[in-house]
């Protein structure tokens, strides 16, 4: 809806900081057609006509981490704007990850385990989009957004089916070239679409060590079992793969939208 769309353009979620572009640059820099019309097609297929501005889903949850294997039950919130948190409830205790805004509307993060202390997230691992489980608000947002570049890869084979691959990034001006280099690659996601029906197979994007930016830790969500939830397709499995190996296998029971969550709701 344009509500959604007007708030979504007002915000520079994808990055820590919002780089103002040159409109000259802007012309030059425009995204691929082909890539914004699939990535527009794709929003469309995840929420229709419908506005979302919240979503709450719960389930289950194992978590894969060395050693660790371990069971329980997690619950995911997100909104429009970019807050999400994930708060996983297993044996070894409660893990959390919260991303929210600060006052100047960039996007902070803290994680916490068993013993409930809160660690910042590294601003450079808050420049992809913060809704990994819920890539209806990723895609909107994306595709929307005035300072995202799209590139239409082509079609390729993840998994033994074929997907449209998307690739987009923010590209910031202002900065050296080497900064800029930096920035666009911290900023860059990759969408794996169903060529038929342009619901994410996967999103794939790279975290790194908190002292060292430059070092890839690749990423891949992987999305499947797709249901109508008041006309909304919400993916009912989620699996997080880290270094190409599974960390996180979500197995939803529930999805509620639009329940009134706020920013209250994502404090740190």
């Amino acid at each position: 809806g344009s509500m959604f769309q007007a708030k979504a353009l007002g915000l520079s979620l994808l990055l820590v900081a919002s780089f103002a572009i040159p409109s000259s640059a802007q012309q030059s820099a425009a995204p691929a057609p082909q890539a914004t019309a699939i990535l527009a097609t794709a929003a469309s297929a995840l929420v229709g006509r419908q506005t979302v501005q919240d979503i709450t889903l719960t389930g289950t949850a194992r978590r894969i981490a060395g050693s660790d294997d371990e069971s329980g039950t997690v619950v995911l919130k997100a909104m429009a704007d970019g807050h999400s948190r994930m708060d996983l409830n297993l044996p070894s205790g409660i893990r959390s990850e919260i991303h929210s805004l600060d006052s100047t509307g960039s996007p902070v993060g803290a994680w916490s385990g068993p013993d409930g202390t809160q660690h910042a997230i590294s601003n450079h691992n808050l420049f992809t989009d913060s809704s990994w489980f819920f890539s209806a608000f990723t895609l909107t947002r994306t595709a929307s957004s005035q300072v995202v570049v799209a590139t239409y890869i082509g079609q390729e084979t993840l998994n033994g089916q074929p997907v449209l691959h998307i690739s987009v990034s923010q590209p910031p001006s202002n900065v050296s070239e080497q900064t800029a280099t930096l920035l666009q690659h911290l900023t860059q996601m990759d969408f794996f679409l169903d060529p038929t029906s342009h619901l994410p197979v996967a999103l794939s994007f790279s975290i790194h060590p908190d002292n060292d930016a430059g070092l890839d830790i690749p990423v891949q969500i992987q999305f499947s079992d797709y249901r109508n939830i008041g006309g909304i397709q919400v993916p009912f499995h989620v699996q997080k793969f880290i270094n190409n190996s599974l960390a996180l296998d979500l197995q939803i029971q529930s999805a509620v939208l639009n329940s009134g969550l706020s920013a209250s709701s994502f404090s740190l």
